[in-house]
């Protein structure tokens, strides 16, 4: 209390430091550069201004206490220059600032002032996020002075704002102008009901994101859009300065709310304890209302009965309703849509070939329900393709389409031609009847020899399942489906192609090769 009332009446000089009462220090000349939460005691100093005030007036009437109190003033300062709280408020803040940390709460901080920076442009945002630049539209649209809005600017930009202390409502500060004193501000904002503060929560809680964007330092748009006045509007800022000037606001208020608006970029929830609620008790209460958002949500997702039947009704014998009869099997498959020819795309023939032989197998499919061709193989389905191929002769089409079934299985286009005349002679059989000779049982093979004598026909030459003529230009081969396949060659070329249709009478698969006399 001797302190206070020893420096009650001192005037605050650029020079003197006050250890004991970081209050009536002089503004730092190098602060630091990034905002920190400390402390300060808004209504100490208010009594200290006033103080001043009142030494200011006796001065002028060539009265007051300041004679009598200054060598008190200065044994109080001397007395207290050692404190502990004194160093470690100039080691944080500098020798030179009016700064308090060590009386930080959780409804008070108190931010070391901001360095000098470059002046921006005109047109330049002065804060770096929406909300802190929200903040400074609020100023600019309620000032009545775009002149001293610029002064202020200036002085912000300078670095002239001394620590920042916030409150509930209020943000106070010293900010130096063109006299050697410094002059006390405040800005007053309205703190919210607590029926804004419960919508606010809600909002806040409803959503996950809000809360990871608060502890990120970021306040979401649709958070401040959620029907709570979170941002000031125009007038809703109410400055307050200790300097003569009576413009609204004046320099130096506008300097602290252009300073006040770097806070805001740095944490969002300078803004929420400005309307009225601290860091601390916000976050509390944010976790607890997230983990019963949680706890209800898990309860309503518990796994509900299944919809069914009893076991015994769905066992139960019952009758069913005959299905309906099949529609009738077309007459025959359509015919494929013609494909045009694009440079560089599929052959529009080979899609008329494939979509044609679809077309087959389907219908029969449909017709019987099976598939003939499902179980060949790859070489003979392309002999059964080449085969599909209407017309005689190779044309150049039938040519194209030989050379690339013969490339994909790995033949020769002239292997695949005869492979055609064996199936369009008897099929799968016939094709069987080509490629592979075999070793029939006795009985029709053996009978065979003697009804081709009985026919005045020579002795043919037999080899396994084949008799060939003597002179080498007919043959016969039985095939495992019991029928005999007649093949022709040059005489001594052993070059045998499939001729004529299968037969169970040898004699009569030679007929329609050639007159018996001929043979």
């Amino acid at each position: 209390m001797r302190h206070y009332l020893a420096t009650a009446f001192r005037m605050p000089t650029w020079t003197d430091t006050t250890d004991g009462d970081p209050e009536h220090t002089a503004p730092a000349a190098n602060p630091p550069a990034e905002p920190s939460a400390v402390t300060a005691e808004p209504e100490e100093r208010e009594r200290a201004v006033e103080a001043d005030r009142a030494v200011e007036a006796g001065r002028s009437a060539g009265t007051g206490p300041s004679a009598e109190a200054g060598p008190s003033a200065k044994a109080g300062r001397s007395a207290e220059s050692g404190s502990a709280v004194g160093a470690v408020e100039r080691s944080y803040f500098g020798a030179g600032t009016m700064g308090t940390p060590h009386r930080d709460s959780e409804l008070r901080r108190t931010f070391p002032a901001f360095p000098a920076r470059g002046s921006g442009g005109t047109g330049e945002p002065f804060a770096g996020t929406w909300w802190g630049n929200a903040w400074v539209g609020a100023l600019e649209r309620g000032a009545l002075d775009a002149k001293r809005l610029a002064r202020g600017r200036g002085y912000a930009d300078q670095g002239q704002v001394d620590a920042i202390t916030v409150t509930p409502g209020l943000v106070l500060a010293y900010v130096r102008g063109s006299r050697p004193r410094p002059y006390r501000v405040q800005v007053r904002v309205r703190t919210l009901e607590d029926a804004d503060w419960e919508r606010f929560l809600d909002a806040a809680a409803d959503r996950p994101g809000h809360i990871a964007a608060l502890l990120d330092k970021e306040l979401p748009q649709s958070l401040a859009n959620c029907g709570v006045p979170l941002l000031p509007g125009p007038g809703d800022l109410v400055p307050r300065c200790g300097c003569p000037d009576s413009g609204h606001p004046c320099k130096h208020a506008a300097a602290l709310c252009y300073q006040t608006a770097r806070l805001l970029d740095a944490d969002p929830f300078v803004l929420l304890l400005l309307r009225g609620r601290g860091e601390k008790e916000l976050l509390d209460v944010l976790s607890r209302r997230s983990a019963a958002r949680a706890a209800r949500a898990a309860s309503e997702r518990q796994p509900r009965t299944l919809p069914g039947v009893r076991a015994a009704d769905a066992l139960a014998p019952r009758g069913l309703p005959p299905l309906p009869p099949p529609l009738p099997v077309p007459p025959h498959p359509e015919q494929p849509p013609v494909y045009p020819s694009a440079p560089g795309g599929p052959d529009p023939f080979a899609l008329d070939q494939l979509a044609t032989d679809a077309a087959a197998r389907a219908h029969t499919l449909l017709a019987t329900g099976r598939d003939p061709v499902g179980e060949l193989s790859l070489w003979q389905d392309a002999v059964r393709l080449a085969a599909a191929r209407p017309g005689s002769g190779l044309t150049a089409a039938t040519r194209t389409l030989y050379a690339a079934l013969a490339d994909a299985t790995g033949r020769t286009p002239a292997d695949l031609a005869r492979a055609v005349a064996a199936w369009r002679q008897g099929g799968e059989a016939g094709l069987t009847v080509l490629e592979e000779p075999w070793d029939p049982p006795a009985g029709r093979f053996d009978r065979a020899r003697p009804l081709l004598l009985a026919a005045d026909l020579p002795a043919f030459r037999p080899w396994r399942n084949r008799l060939t003529h003597p002179r080498g230009h007919v043959q016969l081969r039985l095939g495992r489906d019991g029928l005999w396949y007649a093949y022709e060659s040059e005489p001594g070329r052993e070059d045998w192609w499939p001729r004529g249709t299968p037969d169970s009478d040898p004699v009569g698969a030679l007929t329609g090769l050639a007159l018996p006399d001929d043979l």
